[in-house]
């Protein structure tokens, strides 16, 4: 495979056009063409697909643009690297659940990040897209969230995906709920008297080797027949906010975070499950200063709320 060669599929990728990939590179674009069917002959894929409207990539042209692009990041990388005089970049990349613990332990972490170039990516999501994030995104930490009765699945799934593994964090699910949502006042709230509420929960729940359904049944009560279904946490907090009929299972949140939303936090008499926080990366991978300094933010909002 010829570096040049994939560049040209990159900017082809990006302009949708020979013509403006040519003009930009300031190659003739014949040439483009021929070394673009060049690399579609040494990988035995059709990378785009030709039409008058231009160059459209196929589904397998998709994926090879994303490791593509992701080849010539490194390279430029390297470059950089070996420059005489190129600052070094601080790098640092983390997948994790959403939780007010973690949050606020990265915008702890934050403020040690020096004045430094600085690369810094953050990302919520599931167990699942966790996992693949480290494995296959470049992503250096991640942290999973499962239920303890699953800790087999998991643990044997990842050694046998050569990942690293250690328990940040161990706790049950609180509710939260706005001031004025009538269960506020309760001083014992059990799963009947969730009954007439509407639960938000995160449409992404994730337990390898199991159907999604039966995940999301054990995730959820069977009792509850209202639920809105959400990816990110920003609604959560507008929905629990401004609508008083609302609440929500989490890992214990900050009085910071519930005052800011006019929010309680109250026990479920009901709820034993427990649940583990773990943190991930790839086996042999060497921590990093940042690293370090964000595992031990991590760990000092742990005790302060997961107590």
């Amino acid at each position: 495979m010829n570096i040049l060669h994939i560049k040209y599929a990159v900017e082809v990728a990006r302009l949708g056009s020979l013509n403006k990939a040519a003009e930009t590179l300031l190659i003739a674009q014949p040439n483009i063409s021929r070394s673009i069917k060049e690399l579609e002959a040494d990988l035995d894929i059709t990378i785009f697909n030709r039409s008058a409207k231009g160059m459209v990539l196929t589904p397998e042209g998709e994926e090879f643009i994303s490791y593509a692009q992701s080849i010539l990041k490194q390279i430029d990388e390297v470059e950089m690297l070996y420059k005489q005089g190129a600052p070094k970049k601080q790098k640092f990349s983390i997948s994790v659940p959403r939780a007010c613990y973690i949050s606020e332990a990265f915008a702890e972490f934050s403020k040690s990040i020096s004045d430094d170039p600085a690369e810094i990516f953050y990302k919520e999501t599931n167990s699942q897209r966790t996992i693949n994030n480290v494995l296959n995104n470049d992503y250096k930490l991640g942290i999973i969230r499962y239920a303890e009765n699953y800790d087999k699945f998991f643990k044997e799934m990842l050694e046998e995906k050569g990942l690293s593994y250690e328990m940040i964090a161990e706790f049950t699910y609180v509710l939260i709920m706005s001031k004025d949502n009538p269960l506020a006042s309760k001083q014992v709230i059990t799963f009947d008297d969730l009954l007439p509420y509407i639960e938000i929960a995160h449409a992404d729940p994730y337990v390898p080797s199991l159907p999604l359904s039966k995940v999301v049944k054990d995730e959820l009560p069977d009792n509850i027949d209202r639920r809105i279904f959400i990816f990110e946490r920003a609604s959560q907090f507008d929905l629990l906010s401004e609508n008083s009929k609302t609440f929500m299972w989490v890992s214990p949140a900050s009085q910071k975070i519930l005052d800011r939303y006019g929010l309680v936090q109250k026990k479920c008499a009901d709820n034993k499950k427990i649940y583990k926080d773990v943190l991930i990366y790839r086996e042999g991978y060497k921590l990093s200063p940042l690293d370090k300094q964000f595992i031990t933010a991590l760990c000092e909002s742990r005790r302060k709320y997961l107590k």
